[in-house]
């Protein structure tokens, strides 16, 4: 679909890409890695047009589409949420605007039988199927689907965008490059700004309704269940995996050991070669041999290992101050502004050492409850710190406060106390801070680079309560697994507002949803709650259509067993066979399929199986066939019970 030949990006003497070419093909899902500065955002600028390479170029077909949304846009203000929105079928508006002028032309000439006349009707008739094809007669409703989907409500449609944070307008730009369905979408971080809910809901868009993506993301959850495919950039050169995230890492790990092999017997060939020039390189009767071996040096394709950065180093948390048993009580919480009320009757203890998640949509009040809990803000009832609680608090403008006119390293160096302070070199580099970025001055810094230097003073402060709001947004994968190790490891009380589920997974014991003015406490962990969540939303559809199944077999009883004709029940008799076969034939397909993963999965469990990528494609193919064959299993069985039932 889309040819990137010889690509290479220079800046200055510094080669970011150097000669790489790989293929998109449609509906490929990719996943761009590599450490932060590899060039994952340069190569979706190049793709969108913005970046120029230096030499080599991305071939596209003729008219094929493209959507890019970066890291940071910039957002116009002026429309609604539902007009700004809207801005992505403007095409459609055109097609409209042209065929009612056309109709209106064609209500108005008389000259029925000229060639004008009848390259009118041809035009409308184009305009009409282009208009149909476009969705022209639904997009309203897409709209509305996506925006939902995205987390706003009806009640936000006819709301000014300027009255959204950043982070809720750059939804409506998601919303807008979604509504577009380009021929290849490009996504830089585009959960950053989302919900947990938000985010699963645009994993199943990715999945089942975009054409090509490719996207950065550090949220592994997330790369794990929209992409297919892995490429990774390293040292200016790519590496193409088919394979998920969670597959690329193994395999990952499979091909370093093996680069690394191959470099050290290379070192050992170049040591022999440049032993033997040194030993004979003034002795006449061995001069051939030594050119040949000079030359022979030359010729040798250097290996290059990228260097392992230092997100093993075991980072840990000063030991806490004991506090009391009970860190947190609140007792009948509410808190409102104005007429608009956030939260009411908020009742829940946190005990010292628990570890709990603050999760739910944007707006419910997740943020708001950490600021009570703060005292920056005003509450009616009751929320008690316990006996000698310290607070490590962490959000967004905590990174505004630091001082602008130190250097990193000074910033860092200033709070660490003990053994820590033989490792801030180390801890700075894991947090993308090694070598002369140390030595920059804060008021220099990007907003993202100043959020991690700011939890980086967070892991120094000898505290017992932590607070931590979306802790993970410009933290890389490695990064955000050193983070969660500390947490793990600490011995207080913690609490993380995050969108995050694999930073959460394994991390906290306890969810608290936010939602419709109330706070639910849930015990287990984030999938525990995540899978609950979706049993109780299922479980109450189910106790709705049952509802609702009831009330029409009371009405219909008498007619469906008295009135049905010979032809109706003759018809009846056909759908029920033809359901009954699709359903057989279903079940059979289903079951051959399960022997085929089963058998694939006896080969993986082989050193040659497990080397096999094709064998990988092959088995995640097949059980993607089987959990499809499976909902159309539930829903044709669902209708023949239905039918059955008359």
């Amino acid at each position: 679909m889309v040819s990137v030949e010889g690509l290479t990006v220079e800046f200055g003497s510094f080669t970011l890409f150097d000669n790489i070419s790989f293929v998109v093909n449609k509906k490929d899902r990719i996943a761009l890695v590599g450490k932060n500065g590899a060039g994952k955002s340069t190569m979706l600028k190049t793709f969108a047009g913005i970046q120029s390479p230096t030499k080599g170029n991305i071939s596209y077909p003729k008219d094929v589409t493209i959507g890019y949304l970066p890291q940071i846009m910039q957002l116009n203000d002026g429309n609604t949420v539902l007009e700004e929105a809207a801005l992505a079928f403007k095409h459609i508006h055109a097609i409209e605007n042209e065929l009612n002028d056309v109709n209106r032309q064609l209500a108005e000439r008389t000259d029925y039988e000229s060639q004008a006349y009848h390259d009118l009707i041809e035009r409308s008739t184009y305009l009409n199927e282009q208009f149909s094809i476009s969705g022209g007669n639904n997009f309203q409703a897409e709209i509305e689907k996506t925006l939902l989907g995205l987390g706003f409500t009806r009640s936000d449609f006819d709301r000014q965008t300027k009255e959204f944070s950043g982070g809720w307008r750059m939804r409506i730009e998601l919303a807008k490059l979604l509504l577009q369905s380009p021929d290849i979408l490009l996504l830089d971080e585009p959960t950053n700004h989302l919900d947990i809910e938000s985010i699963q809901w645009l994993e199943t868009f990715l999945s089942t309704r975009a054409n090509a993506v490719i996207l950065v993301s550090h949220d592994r959850a997330f790369l794990d269940a929209v992409t297919t495919r892995t490429i990774e950039i390293t040292l200016g050169r790519i590496y193409d995996y088919k394979v998920s995230y969670s597959k690329y890492v193994e395999l990952r790990k499979e091909h370093r050991e093996q680069q690394l092999r191959a470099y050290e017997n290379q070192q050992k060939q170049i040591q022999k070669t440049e032993e033997f020039i040194e030993r004979f390189r003034y002795k006449a009767t061995k001069a051939v041999q030594v050119q040949s071996r000079i030359k022979q040096l030359e010729k040798i394709e250097r290996i290059e290992i990228e260097e392992e950065d230092t997100s093993h180093i075991n980072l840990r948390f000063p030991p806490s101050p004991r506090s009391g048993s009970y860190p947190i009580i609140t007792e009948d919480l509410t808190k409102s502004y104005g007429n608009h009320l956030i939260f009411s009757g908020v009742t829940f203890t946190i005990n010292r050492g628990d570890k709990v998640a603050f999760v739910g949509k944007n707006g419910e009040g997740k943020s708001t409850l950490v600021k009570c809990i703060m005292k920056e803000i005003d509450y009616d009832g009751k929320l008690a710190l316990g006996h000698n609680v310290k607070i490590g608090y962490f959000a967004q403008n905590q990174a505004q406060l630091l001082d602008e006119n130190l250097s990193v390293f000074e910033t860092i160096d200033y709070v660490a106390t003990g053994d820590i302070r033989t490792k801030i070199r180390d801890l700075l580099g894991a947090f993308m801070f090694g070598g002369e970025a140390s030595e920059k001055k804060v008021k220099v810094l990007s907003g993202g680079e100043r959020t991690r230097l700011a939890m980086i003073r967070l892991l120094l402060e000898p505290v017992n309560l932590l607070i931590l709001d979306e802790p993970t947004n410009h933290l890389d994968i490695k990064t955000k697994d050193i983070l969660k190790q500390a947490i793990k490891d600490f011995d207080g009380t913690v609490i993380i507002v995050s969108h995050d589920r694999d930073f959460l997974n394994g991390l906290v014991d306890k969810v608290y949803e936010f939602g419709n003015g109330k706070v639910r406490e849930h015990l287990g962990g984030i999938y525990d709650f995540l899978n609950a969540k979706k049993m109780e939303n299922l479980h109450e559809l189910e106790t709705q259509t049952n509802i609702i199944t009831s009330d029409n077999s009371k009405q219909e009883y008498k007619k469906t067993e008295s009135k049905l004709t010979y032809e109706e029940r003759k018809e009846l008799s056909r759908q029920i066979k033809r359901l009954e076969k699709q359903i057989t034939e279903l079940e059979t397909r289903i079951k051959n399929n399960e022997n085929k993963v089963s058998d694939i999965e006896k080969q993986l469990s082989t050193p040659k199986g497990a080397s096999d990528i094709s064998l990988f494609e092959t088995h995640a193919a097949l059980q993607k066939e089987i959990e499809k064959d499976l909902e159309l299993w539930e829903n044709l069985t669902n209708e023949l019970e239905v039918l059955n039932t008359n």
